[in-house]
């Protein structure tokens, strides 16, 4: 589940994998439906379900930055619930998130926060993404520590949850050789602002 990204989740299946898209948008459906790298299905997120997927239908879901843009811990619940009611007993959930006790540091493309702001959970944050061009661009997003989620996921019918934090050697073995070279990654490699939390549908 990763909302807005225009079916970028699609790129990585293969091996006739069926892989599905969902999105509180219809204009971001839209968008992904049309686009070279389609996903083979698209649903709609409405009143917090996804549309057309019967209980049990998921053998893995992975939610990238979707929690920082729920201003409640009651949404940010509700979610978890809706992924659990998707996945098979015993599938993994990925979950992609950055971790608000990094704020005002000034990573190579990101800025969480300002500096010297200590933010609670849902509080609202700005976040700072470089685009492509080297601009930047400015995003309003919500604060949700990372020692939360373990708790809400067990509430919502997960097990054995388990944040972890990519190591700038682990992420450059994967990313493009042109970018990997292109920036010296020291506040990455002093404090990673990324946290990948596993869990399982109980």
């Amino acid at each position: 589940m990763r909302p807005g990204q225009g079916g970028r989740p699609g790129r990585p299946a293969a091996g006739g994998a069926r892989v599905l898209g969902v999105d509180t948008s219809p204009e971001m459906l839209a968008l992904a439906r049309g686009s070279g790298t389609a996903v083979a299905e698209y649903h709609l997120v409405e009143d917090g379900r996804v549309s057309g997927l019967p209980d049990g239908c998921a053998d893995a879901v992975m939610c990238n930055h979707v929690l920082a843009s729920l201003p409640t811990e009651e949404a940010v619940l509700a979610v978890f619930t809706e992924i659990r009611r998707l996945l098979r007993p015993g599938a993994p959930l990925v979950l992609l998130t950055t971790d608000p006790a990094c704020s005002g540091t000034q990573y190579a493309s990101l800025r969480i926060g300002e500096p010297g702001e200590v933010y609670g959970p849902g509080e609202e944050l700005t976040v700072r993404l470089r685009r492509t061009d080297g601009s930047w661009q400015e995003m309003r997003n919500h604060a949700w520590p990372v020692g939360l989620y373990p708790s809400l996921l067990e509430r919502a019918g997960f097990r054995d949850a388990v944040p972890q934090r990519p190591s700038v050697a682990e992420a450059l073995s994967l990313a493009d050789p042109d970018l990997a070279r292109g920036r010296p990654w020291s506040a990455e490699r002093e404090r990673p602002p990324l946290v990948v939390t596993t869990a399982s549908a109980a």
